[in-house]
Parts: C-alpha cells; structure tokens; sequence
C-alpha cells in the first residue's frame, strides 16, 4: 500500500520582494518560489504549490487547508497584516495533523507565538555574518543527509534568550561570529501536528539555494507528515446511557 503524495504549501509574505531592490536581485519571483523549487527537487513525489499574503484569504482558504499536509511559514515586514480568522484556521489545522514549518523571521508570526503562546523574541544583528549550524541530533529525521555541521558565509544573527518553551525535539544549534548561539532548529507537537523552527532565512541573503538549507526544509517536511489517522476536534456531551443509568440503580 502507497502512501498519498504529500502535500506542501509554501507561505510566503512577498513584500520585502517588492519593496527591496537588494531582495529582488536575489530573489526576483519571491523567496517562497525558489522554497518551492527546492522542495520539488528533493521530493519530485509531492505537489508542492505556494500561496502569499497579497491573495484573496492569503491564499489559505478552509478548503485548500483541509487539503494541506504540511504547511511552510516565511513572514517578516507584515505579520499584523495577516488575517486573525486565517490564524484561526491554520491553528485548527495544526490541531488537526497538518505539519507546520516556520522559517527565520517567522519566530514573531501571529500564528507561531500562538502555538507557542510565548512571545518567541529574541537578540538579533543583521552584520553578514558566517553562521554555523551543529546537528545536535544526528539520528533525528531532519538531520539526514547532513555533515557534523554545515555553514552558512553570511546570515543575520539571532541570539539567545530565545524566548520560546523547551523544543520536545532539538536538532540544531547555531554558532555565529560575534560568539553567540541559537536554539535554530526546534521541533514541537501541538495536538496531531509536529512544528518544525528553522532560523536561517534572512531576505538579503541568497539563504533558499543553499543545498544544506534545502534538505533540512525538505526533511522537515516529510518529518512533519500528518499522522495516518486523522483527528477532528470535537467536544461532545457524553450523556449517560440508559444501561448506565441502570446500573447506578
């Protein structure tokens, strides 16, 4: 028995794209294309398709959600943009099995400190600085296909205290320049879904073509598959039956 191609939405903000002439030499169709073409690559099996802010419902409709396995995140300039009712329903998805992957400056979304229901902040400088990602867990399906380390030649520094609760899975730890480390690949479980955080990402960097970068997203990606059965939240009065209700007597 096969199982069904996994399904990817890559989420993308789209505004820095549009607003930075330096982004927009980088990335001229969108940080969330060149996301999608890496996942396409490294899994040819799956339909992989994206969706940005500026669409109708932010390109996350009911339907396109039910129809979602998992569910990639890249937002900076316009979290308060994003529509609290398409918070709502990703969280309920969430809830639901669907796999959520939240990249870089995602960490301040309104959906992720949601599901974290902490403030997510943290210590950051933008210097273009070399950054070097240990794998702390190497057996763990995320890690796979992956060195003892690899680096990135330049990236904007996030530090700690990263102000997120304890990750149930820690698969990365981040080592910049200036001395500073980061809990930068942390996975958690919020009812049936699995939540990966991936810290590299920053928009003037060419961060997205990196092989490395790519099979993480594409690891975390089948790593976050929904479970096979599938759970709806429900809250039903479980009123006694009559053969209970005899049994009392």
């Amino acid at each position: 028995m096969t199982s069904q191609a996994l399904r990817i939405v890559v989420w993308g903000e789209n505004v820095h794209e549009h607003t930075n002439p330096q982004v927009a030499a980088i990335y001229p169709r969108g940080m969330h294309t060149v996301i999608a073409d890496g996942l396409r690559a490294l899994l040819p099996a799956a339909q992989v398709s994206t969706a940005t802010l500026q669409e109708a419902e932010h390109g996350l409709s009911e339907s396109r959600l039910a129809e979602t396995d998992v569910l990639t995140w890249w937002g900076h300039k316009a979290h308060g943009n994003v529509s609290d009712a398409v918070v709502d329903r990703v969280q309920r998805r969430v809830h639901e099995g669907m796999g959520l992957i939240v990249l870089h400056s995602g960490h301040y979304s309104k959906i992720f400190k949601r599901l974290m229901g902490t403030t997510c902040s943290l210590t950051w400088r933008e210097a273009g600085e070399r950054e070097r990602l240990w794998v702390c867990n190497p057996g763990h399906p995320i890690a796979q296909g992956l060195g003892t380390y690899f680096e990135l030649p330049h990236e904007e520094m996030y530090g700690e205290p990263f102000a997120v609760p304890p990750p149930d899975e820690q698969v990365f730890i981040s080592w910049f320049e200036g001395g500073e480390v980061f809990r930068s690949g942390n996975g958690y479980t919020r009812g049936n879904g699995k939540i990966f955080y991936f810290r590299p990402g920053h928009e003037t960097y060419p961060t997205y073509f990196d092989a490395n970068v790519r099979r993480v997203i594409a690891n975390a990606a089948e790593w976050a598959r929904p479970p096979v059965a599938r759970w709806m939240d429900s809250c039903p009065n479980a009123k006694n039956s009559p053969e209970k209700i005899a049994a009392k007597v």
